[in-house]
């Protein structure tokens, strides 16, 4: 199974988590950066690097692309949205001037005809297809992602759709590594 249907699984067994400032564990509570550090736990058994603790306005405070910069260090760069697969890590800028301070994974949304897309439909996720599971370890091409899994502030980890809205936002795209 390829890195991003691992990465898929994973983060789809984080839904229904609540939303927790700072957190990071399945089924109790994380934000965004807590979604990522879980999945990168699971994926390789620790995490990177030690995250400090943050204020929730730390990227309006910093001024610093703190979160691309570690993106960089520890992701493989996506060059652009075409070129993006689901199952990779998405970041997000709230407004233009402001740093990256949002994070995903991307997704694809259920059909609500059934059909879970081309080839052999199974991607092995195994939380109600929402990835779309029309690509498989060879990686084939399908349509583009269409939404995101991500924590959502004063809710919990949610499928959310790709709507323009968040599209616009889309600050930086990383792949996780094969091997770390």
């Amino acid at each position: 199974m390829s890195v991003n249907a691992q990465v898929l699984a994973i983060a789809g067994s984080w839904i229904g988590t609540p939303y927790r400032h700072q957190g990071a564990v399945k089924g109790v509570g994380c934000d965004c950066l807590g979604l990522v550090r879980g999945i990168w736990r699971e994926l390789y058994a620790a995490e990177p690097e030690v995250v400090p603790a943050y204020a929730a306005d730390w990227a309006e405070r910093a001024g610093e692309e703190r979160l691309m910069a570690a993106a960089g260090r520890h992701f493989v760069d996506v060059p652009s949205f075409e070129e993006s697969l689901p199952g990779d890590l998405v970041l997000f800028r709230f407004r233009p001037h402001l740093a990256a301070k949002h994070a995903g994974i991307l997704a694809r949304l259920p059909r609500e005809d059934g059909d879970r897309g081309r080839g052999d439909g199974d991607c092995g996720c195994d939380w109600g297809g929402a990835c779309g599971g029309d690509w498989s370890d060879d990686q084939r091409r399908g349509p583009p992602p269409d939404a995101f899994i991500h924590a959502y502030e004063q809710s919990s980890v949610t499928l959310s759709a790709l709507v323009p809205g968040w599209r616009r936002r889309i600050a930086g795209i990383y792949r996780f590594p094969e091997r770390v």
